[in-house]
């Protein structure tokens, strides 16, 4: 028995549904808001979902395999040559649906929650020097959207890596590195700034000029302090970090 094949192209908000009929080959096209798609799934009979993979196209495969259907996820690279005119979201989903006729077509495995998890780890380590002791600490301390602090700044000044002011007769003095909060997170961080000053194969002209004006200790504490403050803003903004600066523009609090 034939199976109808859907073409399923997935955003935030709005999904793009494509198939064509098997029995009398009218086209379907259908845009759905987020919380109809699994609804909408949940009412077709057993049914091939093609989807190109992605973070949350993982998510939304073993979704809709709970319901019964088969999914299949492609690599976005063999979509693009199925994309006729202006590329839209009804164009995409139709390019899904054509790519997933071609019986050569090399599928994407699905990967289960477990297996998302472990790689998101590996990806968090490319913020240069945070390993993956640093990572999941930092995953701890700032949670899910690290709104437990009102900015980077104030998150560096909560782990101690900020100096210690001190003033009298409206003079005031900077000292040492306060080192209040988490000294096991501070360390990791300070040890990972360290790495990055003497191994790292590629700098950014700001770490390349601060040795010269700075002593060695002063410049591993504001690199450590830079790295904290990094990492607050990728997970306040849920963005991705690139070489050179943040996927999105950064908060004027970063």
């Amino acid at each position: 028995m034939n199976i109808t094949t859907f073409g399923l192209d997935i955003a935030k908000n709005v999904m793009q549904v494509h198939w064509v009929d098997e029995q009398t080959g009218e086209v379907g096209r259908r845009a759905l808001k987020r919380a109809q798609l699994a609804p909408f799934f949940a009412r077709q009979p057993q049914c091939r979902i093609v989807l190109e993979a992605c973070g949350s196209g993982h998510y939304w495969g073993r979704t809709l395999s709970a319901l019964g259907h088969e999914v299949r996820l492609i690599h976005a690279r063999h979509v693009r040559p199925f994309v006729r005119g202006n590329k839209n979201d009804a164009a995409d989903a139709q390019a899904i649906w054509s790519a997933a006729q071609q019986p050569d077509m090399r599928w994407v495995p699905l990967k289960s929650e477990q297996q998302q998890a472990v790689l998101s780890l590996h990806r968090v380590r490319q913020i240069p020097g945070v390993g993956l002791l640093g990572a999941t600490v930092l995953a701890a301390v700032l949670g899910e959207d690290a709104q437990g602090y009102r900015n980077a700044r104030e998150f560096a000044a909560c782990l101690g890596l900020v100096p210690c002011h001190r003033g009298t007769g409206g003079k005031v003095a900077i000292g040492h590195l306060s080192k209040r909060g988490d000294p096991y997170l501070r360390t990791l961080l300070m040890h990972g700034a360290r790495a990055v000053i003497f191994h790292a194969k590629t700098k950014s002209a700001w770490l390349q000029q601060l040795p010269a004006r700075r002593p060695l200790n002063v410049v591993v504490a504001a690199l450590a302090n830079k790295m904290a403050r990094t990492a607050w803003a990728l997970v306040a903004h849920g963005r991705e970090y690139q070489a050179g600066g943040f996927a999105k523009a950064s908060s004027p609090n970063t």
